[in-house]
């Protein structure tokens, strides 16, 4: 999609069947795993195909064509029904909820930050977040308030893929995944990990997990409305989605600290997906 994470599907209007008890490690891998089931399958498609890495226009991303094919598919799924359906939703809804909405989405994948600040010998920060997610599931009602940062309790945002980063696991190949959006090799199986952190995965109500899947990156997409502009003026809005993913990310990685050097590659970057003059 045109939006810079993954774009939620259809599936949570769909009839789909309920798990049958003890049938854990199937309702833990939920939509992580299709996902990295689909990337997969594009990777072993291209693995033999000589052609395409010599079309790719950067390293990083050597599947560019077929790329180029599944983001055509996922931008055109959200200007004919994600985007319009998004700012309806922001146009209609007050304010105070959209925040309460967001808050509540933001405190339920909170316990992914708190694992892997962790894993990555934070510890003073999984504190703080243990304390920021039992206050504002508590007094904040379920996450729908936010008293934790009235009280001083910072907001981080750690995932497996930054933690695979963190023990030196490189990104790998850059692709785009039908339907969800982009990603790269080390964080497609990092999600995998993350779905396995979120509470919402050990609902035993498979309709329920889907429909707050579905919702949580609808929210996302919401948030994401102001990104819209920026990326429609860009001379190839293809260029600026993946520059822009792989930078957040190394960013999120280095914990801001990227080296002089990637941000020159960065500035460049930049110019080549020069937004157009009006």
């Amino acid at each position: 999609s045109s939006s810079l994470t993954s774009s939620p599907t259809s599936l949570a209007g769909s009839k789909i069947p309920q798990s049958q008890p003890g049938d854990f490690a199937t309702r833990r891998f939920d939509t992580a795993g299709i996902r990295v089931i689909v990337s997969c399958a594009m990777l072993s498609m291209l693995a033999g195909c000589a052609t395409t890495t010599a079309l790719a226009s950067d390293p990083r991303d050597p599947f560019e064509p077929l790329n180029r094919a599944s983001y055509a598919v996922n931008d055109g799924i959200d200007r004919a029904v994600l985007r319009p359906a998004a700012k309806a939703y922001h146009w209609v809804t007050p304010h105070f909820v959209q925040t309460g909405v967001s808050n509540a989405f933001a405190n339920a994948k909170y316990p992914v930050t708190l694992v892997n600040n962790a894993l990555q010998g934070k510890f003073g920060a999984a504190l703080n977040d243990t304390g920021r997610f039992v206050l504002n599931s508590t007094l904040g009602l379920c996450g729908i308030f936010d008293p934790a940062s009235d009280v001083g309790l910072d907001v981080n945002d750690e995932d497996f893929g930054q933690t695979f980063g963190k023990w030196g696991v490189g990104a790998g190949p850059y692709f785009v995944v039908p339907f969800f959006g982009p990603t790269t090799l080390r964080d497609g199986i990092g999600s995998i990990a993350d779905d396995f952190t979120e509470p919402r995965s050990y609902l035993e109500d498979d309709s329920t997990r889907w429909t707050l899947w579905a919702a949580g990156n609808f929210e996302k997409r919401v948030r994401l409305l102001d990104a819209d502009a920026v990326i429609d003026r860009a001379g190839d809005r293809y260029a600026f989605v993946r520059s822009a993913y792989l930078q957040r990310r190394e960013y999120q990685v280095r914990d801001g600290n990227v080296p002089a050097e990637n941000l020159e590659d960065a500035m460049l970057e930049s110019e080549d997906a020069e937004p157009l003059k009006p």
